[in-house]
C-alpha cells in the first residue's frame, strides 16, 4: 500500500524554501536511482527506523514536499502511523531532507500531514486483504 503524506519545511529553518525543496527532490532522484551511489549508505541509515516492510518511494514537489512510502503490511501502515503520533517520522524527514540538503544547519519540518481518511483507507485496504485470505481458506 502506498501512504502520501506532505511535508511542509519551516521557512525559518531555509534561507529559500522553493530552491531547498528543489535540491532535496534534485538529491533524492539522484541517490533514489543508483544503489551504489556515494550517498547511499547514510540514506539507508536515515530511513532505517521506518523498518523493513516500508520504503520510501519517491519525494516530490507541490505546494510542499510528497513522501510517498510503501509499506508492505498492516502493521508497516500502524507502525509509520505511531511514528507519525509520536512526530519521529518528522524527526527521520528533517534528517534525511537536511543530508539530501547539503545543509550546515537542520533543514526543519513544520508539519507532516497525513490525513485521517487516506489512513483509514490504508488499513481498509489491508483488512480487505486479510478477509480475502481468510476466505480463500475456508474454500
Amino acid at each position: 500500500m502506498v501512504v502520501g503524506v506532505d511535508a511542509e519545511l519551516d521557512e525559518i529553518s531555509v534561507d529559500d524554501v522553493v530552491e531547498t525543496e528543489n535540491v532535496i527532490v534534485s538529491q533524492w532522484r539522484e541517490v533514489s536511482a543508483d544503489e551504489k551511489h556515494q550517498m547511499r549508505e547514510r540514506f539507508d541509515e536515515i530511513l532505517r527506523p521506518l523498518g523493513f516492510e516500508t520504503s520510501l518511494l519517491v519525494i516530490r514537489r507541490a505546494n510542499s514536499l510528497g513522501l510517498c512510502f510503501l509499506c508492505m503490511t498492516l502493521s508497516a501502515i500502524l507502525n509509520l502511523r505511531v511514528q507519525w503520533r509520536k512526530e519521529q517520522l518528522r524527526d527521520i524527514v528533517q534528517s534525511l531532507f537536511t543530508f539530501l540538503s547539503h545543509a550546515t544547519c537542520q533543514v526543519r519540518v513544520k508539519r507532516i500531514t497525513w490525513p485521517p481518511a487516506d489512513y483509514e483507507q490504508c488499513l481498509m485496504f489491508f483488512h480487505f486483504l486479510q478477509g480475502k485470505e481468510t476466505g480463500k481458506l475456508l474454500h
